[in-house]
C-alpha cells in the first residue's frame, strides 16, 4: 500500500527522531524501515500484528506493509501511519505561517503515533527524565508486562502493555523497574481511567477537552498534558512554553512575555515548538 504525502519531507530527521525513541521489542528503525508491532480493535475484535514503512521519496510516498493478520484492518493501520508521519501536513503552508523560524527546515514534520496510550505512558514516563532513560522505563514496562507476538522480524518480540494490564499492577510493581512512586500512582491511574473508558484517549475530537481531562488526573502537568495533545491527537497549535530547553530559546524572557511572543506562530506553535527544539541558532528578535 501506498500512502502519499506532500513534499518536501525530511525523512532524516523523522528518522532519527523515531531511532532515538524506538522501543525495544515493540519498535525498531532499520536503515530507512521502521517496524513495529501493534493491536487494532476492529468491531469488538482484537486483531494483533506488525507493520513496516519505508519512505520512498521519488514518488513523495510511503510504501506500507502490515502483518496478514492485519489485512482485515489495513485501512485503519494505514490512518495511525499517517497520523504517526503526518503525512497529511501541509509544509508550505506551515513555513509561510513560522516565517524566518522555519525557513532552513521546512520538511520538518510532527512525530505522532499509533497508540494513544502508549504515548501517554510514555510521556508520563519521559517527565524529568532524558530520552534515553525513558526508553530504558519503557523497554522493560513492556518486556515484564507486555503480551509476546511472534514476528518474522528478530527485533519485534511484544506488545505494548495493555491499559488492562497497567492497571493491574502496584505502585511497588512499577517501583521494581524503577519508576518514581508518584509517577506509578500516575500510570496506575491513567491506565484504569482508559480501561474503564473514563479517559477515552482514541475518541477525542476536542484538544482543549482533552487536555482538561489529563490535567485533571493527578500527576499530570501542563508539559506532559501539551505533549500529549501535540504528539496523540497531532493538535498544531499547542506551544510548550514552560519547557526547559524553549525557555533557553529565549533569555532573560518571562514565561509570559515568551507566550506573547509565540503568539505570532499562530495557528502553527505546535511546530514552531518543534524547530526551537531542533534549531540550536535562532534567537528572538530584539524589540
Amino acid at each position: 500500500m501506498l500512502l502519499t504525502y506532500q513534499p518536501p519531507y525530511d525523512w532524516q530527521w523523522m528518522t532519527a527522531f523515531l531511532g532515538a525513541r524506538a522501543l525495544q521489542g515493540v519498535e525498531q528503525q532499520d536503515g530507512e524501515d521502521y517496524q513495529r508491532t501493534l493491536a487494532v480493535i476492529h468491531h469488538g475484535v482484537r486483531l494483533t500484528g506488525w507493520l513496516r514503512l519505508r519512505p520512498l521519496e521519488d514518488v513523495n510516498s510511503v510504501e506500507l506493509e502490515v502483518s496478514p493478520s492485519l489485512v482485515p484492518v489495513a485501512d485503519i493501520v494505514a490512518r495511525q501511519v499517517r497520523r504517526l508521519l503526518d503525512l497529511d501536513a501541509q509544509p508550505l503552508l506551515i513555513a509561510e505561517g513560522l516565517g524566518v523560524l522555519a525557513e532552513n527546515a521546512v520538511g520538518l514534520r510532527l512525530p505522532g503515533c499509533i497508540n494513544r496510550f502508549e504515548l501517554t505512558v510514555r510521556a508520563i514516563l519521559g517527565q524529568l527524565v532524558s530520552v534515553k532513560m525513558a526508553a530504558t522505563l519503557a523497554t522493560r514496562l513492556t518486556e515484564k508486562w507486555g503480551e509476546p507476538v511472534t514476528t518474522p522480524f528478530p527485533a519485534l518480540t511484544h506488545l505494548f502493555p495493555s491499559p488492562a494490564s497497567v492497571g493491574k499492577l502496584t505502585v511497588d510493581d512499577l517501583r521494581g523497574i524503577g519508576v518514581q512512586a508518584k509517577r506509578a500512582a500516575c500510570l496506575i491511574n491513567i491506565a484504569l481511567a482508559v480501561e474503564e473508558g473514563r479517559l477515552p484517549l482514541d475518541e477525542i475530537t476536542d484538544v482543549q477537552d482533552g487536555v482538561r481531562q489529563l490535567l485533571a488526573m493527578p500527576g499530570i502537568g501542563n508539559w506532559t498534558a501539551s505533549y500529549v495533545a501535540m504528539r496523540a491527537w497531532s493538535a498544531p497549535d499547542v506551544f510548550l512554553g514552560g519547557d526547559y530547553l524553549i525557555k533557553q530559546r529565549f533569555p532573560g524572557m518571562t514565561p509570559g512575555k515568551i507566550a506573547r511572543y509565540a503568539e505570532v506562530w499562530k495557528p502553527w506553535r505546535t511546530y514552531a515548538t518543534l524547530h526551537l527544539w531542533f534549531n540550536n541558532d535562532w534567537q528572538p528578535d530584539t524589540p
